[in-house]
């Protein structure tokens, strides 16, 4: 059963995460998709933090589950990033978005295979690994941060 959850998780995301750009009757609702699944991932990726900075003990079995949500959502916020959603609903996101969308591309890219590790660190249940991993993919998000996100 652990074993089929993980797959199950992705296989879930990622059929919703197909028709998902389809399915946005307006650009908020894109907007308030995109900045959910970011909730939902950052949540999960700093309780991995925590452990990883010594903030909190490390547990092989919640680094797992975490890794599993991060595995199962990392790649859904990019599918809110459509025609029409650069301004409204609250968003954050920089015009560059749309501007450059090649290099935010990139920057996502980039992202998910930090985000790979991560997840694979956090399964393999070695606390080294996990720091590395997360320091590593840290340093990725606030680089796609500084360059696709507005200042708070």
């Amino acid at each position: 059963m652990k074993k089929l959850l993980p797959l199950a998780l992705a296989a879930c995301a990622a059929t919703l995460a197909l028709p998902a750009a389809a399915q946005f009757a307006k650009p908020e609702d894109a907007i308030k998709y995109r900045q959910a699944a970011f909730v939902v991932m950052a949540k999960h990726f700093g309780s991995l933090r925590a452990m990883a900075e010594g903030k909190a003990p490390f547990d092989v079995k919640v680094a797992a589950a975490d890794a599993d949500v991060i595995a199962a959502v990392s790649h859904l916020p990019y599918t809110g990033f459509i025609p029409g959603t650069e301004k409204g609903g609250n968003t954050e996101a920089k015009p560059e978005i749309w501007q450059q969308q090649a290099k935010f591309k990139e920057a996502a890219d980039k992202t998910a295979g930090e985000l790979d590790k991560v997840i694979a660190a956090a399964r393999s249940g070695s606390l080294d690994s996990l720091k590395t991993a997360v320091g590593s993919a840290g340093r990725t998000c606030k680089a796609c941060h500084d360059d696709f996100r507005k200042k708070d």
